[in-house]
């Protein structure tokens, strides 16, 4: 099970929320209405992560909107892995997260995303941190004016 952590989807939320403000300060975009909902049940429940297989399809599609913006890998071309170290010193990634990432799912991606985030030890997060977020910007800078939006919304912004 994969599990997207409740500060993803309030991340998701606001990001729509910045994509479409709401006319009257009342009104919410499906997009937010549907992460509102997942949200709300996740703390009523006091629950952390919602399971992303078993997430309504709205709120999953909203989610990996927000997703999309994101940079895929944590990878900062400093691979320990292929050294024979257990964990990267790079990304802080373990050898089976590297081997898997490509088949890994969105939500087991930013599962491993939130734990190098956490754990803050890898190079990525100490060493080479000015050079990561340079990174990071000029990756999100490269993606479409579109991205994260719906095809039929794309095609009607000319995308």
């Amino acid at each position: 099970m994969a599990a997207i952590h409740i500060t993803d989807i309030e991340s998701a939320i606001n990001w729509w929320r910045e994509r479409h403000p709401s006319p009257d300060g009342i009104t919410a975009c499906a997009e937010v209405r549907a992460l509102a909902e997942v949200y709300a049940l996740m703390v009523y429940y006091h629950e952390y992560e919602s399971d992303e297989d078993t997430m309504p399809a709205a709120a999953h599609a909203a989610w990996l909107g927000w997703y999309a913006t994101l940079p895929d890998a944590p990878c900062i071309a400093i691979c320990s892995t292929t050294q024979g170290d257990a964990v990267c010193k790079g990304c802080g990634r373990t050898f089976e997260e590297v081997q898997r990432w490509p088949s890994m799912t969105p939500g087991e991606k930013r599962t491993t995303w939130r734990r190098i985030t956490q754990e803050g030890t890898a190079w990525r997060f100490n060493r080479y941190a000015e050079r990561t977020r340079r990174a990071d910007a000029a990756g999100a800078a490269n993606l479409p004016a579109n991205a994260g939006t719906k095809p039929a919304d794309a095609a009607k912004a000319g995308g």
